[in-house]
């Protein structure tokens, strides 16, 4: 028996192995903290935080979308790239997050991560209304719009709190947009047409996200698409799921050059 062989049975193995495996431990928290050193340098933001996806993350991102909508995977990535590509959309946000009262909390350049999700959603399954509740800046307004505007129908509702939200939503992107200012749920019961997507993005507590979904579940079309940004966090949209008969799937994002691990998609549908 080699003197390796004797020392790996030994119990001085997890001594002597040490440093092999600190090496990749500390390699991986090197990494992070240069992410999070350029990060302080380079952003602004403090909270709902934005990034780009890694290559391979987008990739199962529309493999994610396929499979939900039965498009292919060639088509869900040509809509990602429509989204990242836009050019329009780009100086859109940048211009009027420098005109904003946030700007110096606020990144102008757009990075939308899961939301490349949400466009490539709508796109494949051309709703007429699609709800959203937390309106925030209005990044994924705008982009939910863009891709509205691209099928050439259908209205975005969008309902936030904080009357100083969506300062993003300007036309052209406005002209297919409703903000709904107040208590989301409040509001979801009031709706008097069919909603063909919901996507809860609001207060990320389970009780809160379980209240949304039972004010819209009775105003889904029969194929809706309800989603949810807060799926990586709680089992609320999994558990409506099952108790209503639908299927659920979660993807989760891995951001390319960020401190942040990520949030995700999660997606009930029939």
């Amino acid at each position: 028996m080699t003197l390796r062989r004797r020392l790996a049975s030994s119990k001085l193995a997890p001594l002597a192995a040490l440093p092999l495996r600190a090496g990749p431990a500390l390699r991986h928290d090197l990494e992070g903290m240069g992410a999070t050193l350029r990060w302080l340098a380079t952003s602004r933001e403090h909270t709902n935080y934005t990034y780009d996806l890694q290559p391979i993350n987008r990739e199962h991102l529309a493999w994610f979308v396929a499979t939900i909508t039965g498009c292919s995977a060639a088509d869900a990535r040509g809509w990602m790239d429509e989204a990242a590509d836009d050019e329009a959309l780009a100086v859109h946000v940048g211009e009027w997050t420098l005109r904003a009262a946030r700007a110096g909390i606020s990144d102008p350049l757009p990075r939308f991560g899961r939301r490349l999700g949400w466009y490539a959603l709508i796109r494949a399954t051309q709703p007429e209304h699609v709800v959203e509740t937390g309106t925030d800046k209005g990044l994924g307004s705008c982009l939910i719009a863009s891709a509205l505007q691209r099928n050439g129908h259908g209205r975005l509702s969008t309902y936030d709190i904080n009357p100083e939200s969506g300062f993003l939503i300007q036309a052209p992107y406005a002209d297919v947009i409703d903000v709904n200012v107040g208590d989301s749920v409040e509001g979801l019961t009031r709706i008097d047409e069919p909603v063909d997507l919901f996507l809860h993005d609001s207060l990320h507590t389970e009780s809160y996200e379980l209240a949304e979904l039972d004010a819209v579940e009775s105003r889904l079309s029969p194929q809706a698409l309800v989603l949810s940004d807060n799926s990586h966090a709680t089992r609320a949209l999994s558990s409506w799921a099952e108790r209503t008969g639908r299927r659920f799937l979660f993807f989760g994002e891995k951001p390319a050059d960020h401190w942040y691990p990520g949030d995700g998609i999660g997606v009930a549908w029939r």
